[in-house]
């Protein structure tokens, strides 16, 4: 995998709004927010793609989906929120580095895009 933004990020190469930081993950708000609270949650670990997680990946992403959920529950946004995974350019993926878009604080329509 590239060295993307995000890399740069967890490395703190680059400065951002971490909200929650740990030994597998990294969360922290958007710097181009598609609702009131967007925050990003990321693995530590270099995964491009979703599609390119294996079996030894289990453990991980059930960790980026529990963190998820903490993350929102200390934003405030109650139990109302959508996450969103981005896999691949045509799906809307920028920057090919694994990661979750926590998005709330107003209404969304189904479906998206």
């Amino acid at each position: 995998m590239a060295d993307t933004i995000f890399a740069k990020i967890i490395s703190k190469e680059i400065p951002a709004d971490i909200v929650y930081e740990d030994d597998e993950c990294l969360a922290f708000r958007d710097v181009n927010p598609q609702a009131p609270v967007h925050i990003l949650v990321i693995p530590k670990k270099p995964l491009a793609r979703l599609v390119e997680a294996g079996d030894d990946d289990q453990a991980l992403l059930g960790h980026l989906l529990l963190t998820a959920n903490k993350v929102a529950l200390e934003q405030g946004v109650g139990d109302a929120f959508r996450l969103v995974v981005n896999n691949g350019a045509d799906a809307g993926q920028s920057v090919f580095h694994l990661h979750l878009h926590i998005l709330a604080g107003r209404s969304f329509t189904w479906p998206p895009g």
